[in-house]
């Protein structure tokens, strides 16, 4: 019933029969599991709270051999192996962390912006679960760089700036223009400058002297791009309007920050030239949209309290006057499915779940191609895992936005704590 459990969500588009595989294998196991002990009662709990093609793989080693452990036919020389490997891959791990720490400390952000979160480690564990290969050592310091610097902006236009200094932001950031932000307020001005920086060293580091100055306008348009769809979001906001569920998700998927972690990404996993990368995204722009959706859905089914605060606003206005701006107010996909269809949050999650089915099952026919090339296969492998971090960051709440002890967890167990050999 396990392996119908997991092999169910490979499934592609059209293929009915694994959906009810689905239906019929989670009902047996939830039937059965009270029942269970031992290495079986784990393995069936680990399986319905999410699946292996749903996890990083990475963050799940240290779980599947302590569970090989247990076994009684276990070979021993195979468990000392699959330690040492851990531990290797994980020293490299460590010295990227080290490495991307001291350039967080000396970039100096937080010391002039106060209203963001500081998530350096949060960030690093997001661009481990896309890349874990030790030679991807530049691409999961890059993408930490991008990361941290996607919370801080997303907080400028969350927490921080009015509609009318976000729009400057926002012009600034698509003209690229650095006299226009000099209106606006001392830390806005903080943020693009470090945005300025570290879009420059990322393009310089992808094509150094000769190409760096080709490769910066791409990059530039994602950010552009990110922040016009945080613009739209707060102008949402502002009016007090809650758009429907298709017009909120056309903006989402942006607004999600997976195109421009992708946009990022093609530039980084191999030697491609500007030509190459372009073909990249156009070829996979079906797969970049579905992960971006998952990312975007899975966030809006963590952050509950956003929820709670657009009702408050409806309802209780007093009420919501009177709660800490702790987090953006805009509209998440389950409120704006609750009012569209006129229905209570239970079955409103349960519908957004179900979309996050339906893009993984577009996901899979990326995941199973053929491909030419291995830069090919290793753009749809991190593209793929941005997917599957998305569910680890929101599983039980908001990665991101507080200190989560099961994030902490995985910290501690990927990237700090080595396995212990016999």
């Amino acid at each position: 019933m396990i392996e119908l459990l997991e092999a169910s969500h490979l499934a592609l588009e059209g293929e009915n029969i694994l959906h009810e595989a689905k239906a019929f294998s989670t009902g047996i196991l939830r039937e059965r599991v009270s029942s269970l002990d031992g290495r079986l009662f784990k393995c069936t709990v680990h399986a319905l709270e999410l699946p292996l093609h749903w996890r990083v793989q990475w963050f799940d080693i240290k779980w599947q051999i302590s569970l090989y452990e247990q076994r009684e036919d276990k070979q021993s020389n195979l468990l000392e192996l699959a330690k040492l490997n851990f531990d290797t891959v994980q020293a490299t791990h460590q010295r990227d962390l080290r490495e991307i720490s001291r350039w967080w400390r000396d970039l100096g952000l937080m010391e002039h912006v106060d209203f963001t979160r500081d998530r350096l480690v949060e960030s690093f564990l997001c661009a481990l679960g896309l890349s874990q290969e030790t030679r991807l050592s530049s691409l999961r310091k890059s993408l930490t760089k991008v990361v941290i610097l996607i919370l801080v902006i997303d907080d400028v236009y969350d927490l921080y700036g009015s509609l009318e200094e976000l729009e400057c932001f926002t012009s600034a950031i698509t003209r690229w223009d650095s006299e226009q932000i000099q209106q606006l307020p001392e830390c806005m001005k903080v943020c693009f400058r470090a945005l300025n920086d570290v879009i420059h060293e990322i393009a310089y580091d992808i094509g150094k002297d000769e190409d760096w100055h080709l490769v910066l306008p791409h990059l530039a348009k994602a950010w552009a791009d990110f922040c016009k769809a945080l613009l739209t979001e707060a102008k949402w906001d502002n009016m007090g309007y809650t758009p429907s569920l298709e017009e909120y998700l056309s903006n989402a998927w942006t607004s999600s920050s997976g195109p421009l972690i992708m946009s990022h990404a093609s530039f980084l996993v191999g030697h491609m030239n500007l030509e190459d990368v372009a073909d990249l995204l156009e070829r996979n722009k079906d797969l970049i949209y579905n992960v971006s959706m998952i990312i975007r859905l899975c966030n809006d089914l963590g952050t509950s309290t956003v929820i709670i605060k657009l009702l408050c606003r409806s309802y209780l206005p007093t009420e919501f006057d009177m709660m800490p701006k702790e987090t953006g107010d805009a509209p998440s996909s389950v409120v704006c499915y609750m009012r569209e269809a006129n229905v209570p949050e239970d079955v409103a999650r349960k519908h957004i779940k179900e979309l996050i089915n339906q893009a993984w099952k577009s996901i899979n026919a990326h995941c199973f191609g053929n491909v030419e090339t291995p830069f090919v296969r290793t753009f749809i492998d991190v593209t793929v895992n941005a997917s599957r971090v998305a569910h680890m960051l929101y599983q039980f709440g908001d990665g991101f936005g507080v200190q989560d002890g099961d994030i902490r967890r995985q910290i501690l167990s990927a990237v700090i704590h080595p396995v212990a050999l016999n």
